[in-house]
């Protein structure tokens, strides 16, 4: 791995945009980290530090970078649809569209899915076979239910590739207005939601206050987020954050915390989009002196490293806590009270040990991680395989049954699979089968629309 990672970080262009990347491995690095800080287990089950001890909520403005990473997704999306665009074969216009997209959808979700079904796959596997032995008591009944939610984060991941060929469309023609438009919508949700008490309303806003998220990576990939805007949207964003939570129906913590009636992020709130602002501001003035950093070879080649492998990391570093924390159990281990002085001088230990089982996990699951090789005979680049007909409306019912699967999954767990346990995906009660078929059947309809043979 460290001579390719070598090639590689050495045959980066000149043109690349290094922070970005540096972007996206900092803001799974930091979700990563604050799940494991965050977790306050007892042998009675699993609470959450900020609940424990609020007034360590205000972290959450600075550690929930969620935001960023969209917004750093937003940009990738417009630079990847744009060579697409510009690689597309010569054909008629509403056909050469259409293999543009299913294209751009398919490079995209293959790379994400793949590590996702292995993910799912293993874990369901595990799940089932702890349940037939009648297992699924205690933590391990917890670890099943709790391992799967960060899967909430693909899901709405996928809904961002989908929308951007529409969505850049909107941004190209009108800049700033298509972002004012999705956070006006934020805010009539919002409206509708506090003021009108209108039902299921506030479940729109995990397409709107992300998309808009993902907007802003449009206007930077355009270079419309340079001179004084970065100090601006971070400025307004804080304040505007600020006279949301202190005047405002939304709570302090930008995490959901157990037992509010009120989640900043399920579903999200105009004060999240808020936090947004702030931070993608915050990120884009740290931005010349990290690019004079990103130039040291070491320094790169670390961040081209961890870019290969920053998706199995966080699909698999919530095994690797509760792992941690079931060894230390089995062993005897007292798990002290959480927040106590003894809780805190134990925490350097149990991150140690996290982040050598994480790295394991890596080391396990990486290689589902690169990007599919070509099947033989299938056409050389991108486009090949998406002038076979039927795959563009494949590939696009693959994302919708994947989006559905990993959102229902992240919900319900697999503590329960055996006994038709359910929860509200929206308004509709999903169980963990159909989850997992969900799941896999649009994980094999993307495939079958990558390899674009047979279709038809």
């Amino acid at each position: 791995m460290g001579s390719s990672v070598r090639e590689l970080a050495g045959a980066t262009p000149a043109t690349r945009d290094r922070y970005v990347d540096l972007l996206r491995v900092a803001s799974l690095g930091a979700v990563v980290l604050g799940h494991w800080l965050m977790a306050a287990v007892t042998p009675d089950g699993v609470g959450n530090l900020l609940a424990v001890v609020p007034a360590l909520q205000p972290l959450t403005w600075l550690l929930q970078v969620m935001p960023v990473f969209f917004f750093v997704g937003g940009f990738s999306h417009a630079l990847s649809y744009r060579s697409l665009l510009r690689k597309r074969p010569e054909a008629a216009p509403g056909a050469a569209a259409v293999s543009v997209y299913s294209a751009f959808l398919r490079a995209r979700l293959q790379r994400l899915l793949r590590p996702t079904m292995v993910f799912v796959l293993v874990w369901g596997a595990a799940a089932l076979l702890v349940q037939l032995l009648g297992g699924g008591g205690g933590l391990t009944g917890v670890t099943l239910r709790m391992v799967t939610q960060p899967l909430w984060f693909i899901g709405i991941y996928l809904a961002m590739v989908a929308c951007t060929p529409p969505l850049l469309r909107l941004h190209e023609r009108y800049g700033w207005g298509a972002f004012a438009g999705l956070a006006g919508a934020v805010v009539v949700v919002d409206v509708l939601r506090f003021a009108a008490g209108v039902p299921y309303v506030e479940f729109l806003n995990f397409a709107f206050v992300w998309l808009a998220v993902h907007q802003l990576g449009f206007l930077r990939a355009d270079g419309h987020l340079r001179l004084r805007r970065p100090a601006l949207l971070a400025g307004g964003g804080l304040v505007a954050a600020w006279a949301l939570v202190a005047f405002g129906p939304y709570p302090l913590s930008m995490v959901g915390m157990p037992g509010e009636k009120v989640s900043n992020m399920a579903p999200p709130t105009l004060a999240l989009l808020a936090h947004g602002l702030w931070l993608v501001g915050a990120v884009e003035l740290l931005r010349a002196p990290a690019a004079r950093l990103l130039e040291r070879p070491r320094v790169w080649r670390t961040v081209v490293a961890a870019n290969g492998v920053a998706m199995t990391a966080f699909l698999w570093h919530l095994t690797a806590m509760f792992g941690v924390y079931g060894a230390l159990l089995a062993l005897d281990v007292a798990l002290p009270e959480p927040a106590s002085a003894a809780w805190w001088a134990q925490v350097p230990l149990r991150l140690a040990l996290a982040a050598a089982l994480a790295a394991a996990l890596v080391a396990a699951f990486r290689t589902f991680e690169r990007p599919a090789t070509p099947a033989p005979g299938g056409g050389h680049g991108p486009l090949a395989a998406s002038r076979a007909p039927g795959t563009g409306p494949l590939a696009a019912l693959g994302a919708t049954l994947c989006l559905l699967g990993v959102l229902g999954l992240s919900m319900v767990g697999f503590n329960g699979l055996l006994d038709g346990r359910t929860a509200l995906l929206i308004a509709i009660p999903v169980s963990a089968p159909a989850a997992v078929a969900m799941t896999l059947g649009g994980w094999l309809l993307v495939e079958r629309a990558g390899r674009g043979r047979g279709v038809r």
